[in-house]
């Protein structure tokens, strides 16, 4: 590992830095997580449709979690940018350089990616705050810089920024897991805990997020990387299992003929200018760009702004279940949203 992967979070500046790159990385999900669950017919896969549906929920709450850090440590999250929108295939952002996002349909593919974004630290790995091999690596070093910073300059100089600028609550139907105001070091790393445990266990050794699940309240939750474990598995965990048993429960059945054969990574210019499948991923590109701008203006002091994102969350999924049924010309695939950056001026 170079020394980039080593290198410690000693400064305000640098922990801003780092801030944004989480919203970067929690967003790098959230495109994926998207085609993955609009390519299922519900009435067919149920269980993976709430499975994917929960997971791309609580990384909007993530996303949240991530600018109220920084919004708590006197940063301003940027959304609204090409920057969180590259061509795929493209790496996890300042990750580890393998493991590539790829925008596929609900499948084996898509699972394997999904693991590989959610993978666990082992117990012993250290924190890394660049080309991590993990997300919660990633996060160590946040919190390792964090604390550093606060026993150095003290909690006040750290966590300057203004407490208006704190997202209060998201209200989603689907994910667990809930939304943290951050103003002192208690808060930053309860924040953090939520991230991580959602993500990965709620310790390294477990299959549980320490929250209830949602739909299923008698049972606990399984954590991110589990729960797609679960559906490559097809089965759930039970009581007793653990990341060496694998899930030993009940059966989870997947139905691949109830998944829409998306074409892998599509992208505007494999269709000509105003053909049909094009101006219907033109317009998906530009309402979903409404949505990173509506973020943006929630998490840079209007924080009323989050309530817009409900009804353009509701667009999206239309208008890219309206993509998801139109074939290609090969016949055997279908269209599917190219998530490309719209510029502002041309929405």
């Amino acid at each position: 590992m170079g020394t980039s992967g080593a290198h410690a979070i000693d400064t305000l500046d640098d922990l801003r830095r780092h801030l944004q790159w989480a919203i970067e990385l929690e967003h790098a999900t959230i495109p994926p997580y998207m085609c993955a669950l609009y390519s299922l017919d519900p009435s067919r896969n149920a269980e993976a449709a709430h499975v994917v549906g929960s997971v791309l929920a609580e990384e909007m709450l993530h996303l949240a979690l991530a600018a109220n850090l920084l919004n708590a440590v006197g940063g301003q999250p940027k959304l609204d940018t090409p920057e969180l929108l590259p061509a795929y295939p493209h790496p996890l952002p300042h990750g580890d350089r393998s493991v590539q996002v790829h925008l596929v349909p609900f499948g084996a593919k898509a699972l394997e990616l999904f693991l590989q974004i959610e993978q666990p630290a082992s117990a012993d790995a250290p924190p890394q705050s660049d080309e991590y091999q993990t997300i919660g690596q990633f996060y160590a070093a946040i919190e390792a810089g964090i604390r550093t910073l606060c026993d150095q300059l003290g909690e006040d100089a750290v966590f300057c920024g203004d407490p208006a600028r704190q997202i209060g609550e998201m209200h989603m139907r689907t994910g667990g897991g809930e939304v943290i105001a951050v103003h002192d070091l208690k808060t930053a790393l309860a924040a953090l805990a939520e991230i991580i445990e959602q993500g990965e266990g709620a310790a390294r050794t477990d299959v549980w997020d320490g929250d209830r699940d949602v739909f299923h309240p008698e049972r606990a939750e399984v954590a991110h990387f589990y729960r797609f474990k679960e559906l490559q598995v097809g089965r759930r965990y039970q009581a007793g299992d653990t990341p060496q048993s694998g899930p030993t429960g009940e059966e989870i059945t997947v139905d691949p003929d109830g998944v829409l054969p998306m074409r892998q990574n599509p992208r505007t210019a494999d269709h000509p200018e105003g053909s049909e499948i094009r101006v219907a991923q033109e317009k998906f590109n530009s309402t979903y760009c409404q949505l990173l701008s509506q973020l943006e203006q929630a998490f840079n002091g209007s924080p009323a702004q989050l309530g817009a994102t409900v009804g353009t969350m509701y667009s999206l999924k239309a208008q890219a279940q309206t993509l998801l049924q139109m074939p290609n010309d090969d016949e055997a695939t279908t269209a599917g949203p190219t998530f490309e950056y719209v510029p502002p001026e041309q929405r």
